[in-house]
């Protein structure tokens, strides 16, 4: 059996591999500021400044549209829990420091953004707004903790795949963010909103490819062991707004509304990566890693079941609402 590598080892031998790919993220990424994609000719002060507090009418977000924008926000507002995650499980020095806080810098610039738009046009209860932010920073967010509660891994087996976990993590969730950001631009109904998530999502796709070469490059070296961390992310994945206020309400409608659903998770994050990955035709496995695999391959096949089950009944949902539109309008 394969002796698995300690994070020392991993970190020391994809060292090369992280300098390479924060050179080529460099190389392309864009320079953008925040105050470009605010409307600022639409704000105006609030009570404390003389002006008017926010009530309901002065949106002009629809009901889906605020809801996804609260929960991308407020996802993005938990970057404190991200960068603790990410800086315990990379070295501080060299091309791993560098990526860090390159990384930190550009994603702060997205909770930056989506505020000030969404203070500005008055799209949403600032003070609502506020209160959630406070909860869910306050409550923070881990991506391993599932995978300790499952019970699939010992304190000591993830002491030294915490790179491996966290790299395979933010591969998927930075894919999956970049499609819930691009879809809630098309709902806004507002080009300049369309526009900042555009923008944003343009980033989360960069960043997804920097991990996505890390994770990649962390399966050639350590086939069976990179392959068990993504196989538990996969297996146990939560988006980073897991436990916010409202969280389910609005995961739903979400859901419901094309945003970000269970289909779109496997079709359009989960299945184009391990396809990146070559995972279902690769031939460096052990016994250990063709087992981890056959596993994947059950619980994936069984997630295609869960969106055929999901898809009726959000259909059925959708009818029934329909229904009670035509007869409000007959009767109106």
């Amino acid at each position: 059996m394969a002796r698995n590598l300690t994070q020392l080892e991993l970190l020391l031998e994809l060292e090369p591999i992280a300098e390479q790919n924060v050179d080529r993220h460099l190389s392309m990424a864009k320079t953008w500021h925040p105050h470009d994609y605010v409307p600022w000719d639409e704000g105006r002060n609030f009570a404390a400044m003389g002006g008017l507090d926010w009530e309901p009418g002065q949106s002009r977000l629809g009901e889906v549209a605020r809801a996804a924008m609260i929960t991308n926000l407020l996802t993005e507002d938990n970057l404190p829990s991200y960068h603790r995650e990410i800086s315990e499980n990379f070295s501080q020095d060299g091309a791993w420091g560098t990526w860090v806080g390159r990384w930190t810098a550009e994603e702060n610039r997205h909770g930056i953004v989506i505020r000030d738009y969404l203070v500005v046009t008055r799209a949403v209860d600032p003070v609502a707004l506020e209160r959630a932010r406070m909860a869910h920073m306050t409550n923070g967010y881990s991506a391993m903790k599932l995978v300790r509660e499952s019970g699939r891994a010992s304190a000591a087996d993830l002491a030294d795949t915490g790179f491996l976990h966290s790299v395979a993590y933010v591969t998927f969730q930075e894919l999956a963010t970049r499609v819930s950001h691009r879809n809630t631009g098309k709902v806004c109904d507002d080009p300049v909103a369309d526009r900042m998530l555009q923008r944003i999502a343009a980033d989360e796709n960069l960043h997804m490819i920097f991990y996505r070469n890390l994770c990649g490059a962390a399966l050639d070296l350590a086939p069976d062991q990179a392959l068990q961390a993504i196989s538990d992310i996969v297996r146990y994945f939560q988006m980073p707004g897991a436990g916010m206020p409202d969280w389910r309400r609005n995961g739903v409608l979400m859901a419901k509304h094309g945003i970000y659903d269970l289909r779109q998770h496997l079709e359009e994050v989960v299945m184009p990566v391990l396809r990146k990955w070559n995972v279902f035709d690769r031939n460096d496995f052990t016994a250990r890693g063709d087992r981890i695999r056959n596993e994947l391959g059950e619980f994936l096949e069984k997630l295609g079941q869960d969106c055929v089950k999901f898809e009726e009944q959000r259909d059925r949902a959708l009818a029934r609402e329909a229904r009670k539109r035509e007869l409000v309008s007959a009767k109106g």
